[in-house]
């Protein structure tokens, strides 16, 4: 049995703080439970890519390309901050399986416009359900304010000055972030 005393803050631990004044300022607490919650929440959808060699970059690919759809090519490397050739290969593969589509812009032809099949909308909606599934089991747990706490706070922990036009879209009233 794995002993959790480790998730406590300094100053509950059994051992006492961490030497250093700085090491106690650290939020060892919050770092460590996110560093479990996203294994934990990443790890269902990840067990379920695997059946069709897939990973989390392909993942991530096909959940930006399912909910923006007609989202450019250059828009996507932004969103995910990764160059051209990493997106390359995990786009390649899914394009050739039949996850996503690729169309040229109307009225610019160099522009290269993402949409998912029903084949990529179908493998998506099963990893959102996962994903959706941990989601609200740990929402039963916490009241509508605490909810919405929760909300504000993972809000924050993006970067405000991020360039990228999908969080532009959430923040700023497109398309709905909760459907």
């Amino acid at each position: 049995m794995v002993d959790i005393n480790f998730l406590a803050t300094p100053s509950e631990r059994s051992d006492g703080p961490s030497p250093g004044a700085r090491s106690a300022a650290l939020r060892w607490d919050i770092i460590e439970l996110l560093f479990f919650a996203y294994r934990d929440f990443v790890g269902d959808a990840d067990h379920e890519l695997e059946a069709f060699g897939f990973g989390r970059a392909h993942h991530r690919v096909m959940h930006f390309v399912h909910r923006y759809p007609g989202l450019k090519v250059a828009d996507l490397l932004d969103v995910l901050r990764i160059t051209k050739q990493s997106l390359g290969r995990v786009l390649k593969q899914l394009l050739d399986e039949g996850y996503i589509v690729q169309k040229t812009g109307n009225n610019d032809r160099r522009q290269r416009l993402l949409y998912a099949t029903p084949k990529g909308e179908a493998l998506v909606g099963k990893l959102a359900g996962l994903q959706t599934d941990r989601i609200n089991r740990a929402m039963q747990e916490i009241d509508p304010a605490g909810q919405e706490t929760v909300r504000q706070f993972l809000r924050a922990m993006i970067d405000r000055d991020d360039p990228d036009k999908v969080l532009e879209t959430i923040f700023g009233g497109g398309r709905k972030t909760r459907e």
